[in-house]
């Protein structure tokens, strides 16, 4: 719940908007009005998603956009004079970060599928390599002293992964990469780069 209340010469600025949160799987974002009661009008809803749109795209937790949430407004308050769409739109932005907060929403990173080649005799280097960038191989294949190793590999350890590539294989190796899902971050990881995230905002 949040309750927006700006009182200033003349008219002020009253929303209150009542609203819970819940994940979606394979999509999105979901709003739903669900007051009964006439308690807050019809025509504040919009407002209401808006705000919350908004500060999805700018993140609540370290400033990283907001994706697969339901979210369901079933209570609320208007004022006759003072309520107006601007109200309930920083209404519905404060509640959201509020109950998202509460909610133990998790980090997610972008996970690649990596094939390397290399001489065979790199191949030993390379898979140690691999193994300390929190890679998944998934297949190795060797071919006339020519090695290929597949992995899914997250995107935040494959920067510079060109240069160590060259110094580990003397300049012959190669790879290739492309997306291939999110997955979650591992929860002593995410809890660094949340706190970096805030103390860069810190600093801002």
């Amino acid at each position: 719940m949040y309750r927006h209340k700006k009182q200033t010469g003349g008219s002020g600025q009253f929303g209150e908007v009542h609203l819970k949160v819940f994940p979606l799987q394979g999509e999105e974002f979901s709003f739903s009005n669900d007051v009964f009661g006439g308690a807050i009008s019809n025509n504040y809803m919009a407002p209401i998603e808006k705000g919350i749109r908004n500060v999805m795209k700018e993140g609540v937790v370290a400033g990283f956009p907001v994706h697969n949430v339901g979210v369901s407004v079933f209570d609320g308050k208007e004022h006759p004079v003072d309520s107006k769409p601007i109200a309930f739109e920083i209404a519905g932005r404060e509640a959201f970060k509020l109950a998202f907060k509460d909610a133990n929403p998790v980090l997610y990173e972008p996970i690649m599928k990596v094939s390397v080649h290399m001489p065979e005799a790199n191949m030993g280097d390379i898979m140690g390599d691999l193994n300390t960038r929190r890679a998944r191989v998934q297949g190795m294949d060797t071919d006339r002293g020519k090695s290929t190793i597949t992995a899914e590999v997250p995107l935040a350890e494959m920067m510079r992964y060109t240069t160590n590539l060259r110094s580990m294989t003397g300049g012959r190796g190669t790879f290739s990469m492309e997306f291939d899902h999110y997955d979650l971050v591992p929860t002593h990881l995410a809890q660094e780069i949340m706190d970096a995230r805030q103390k860069e905002l810190h600093e801002e």
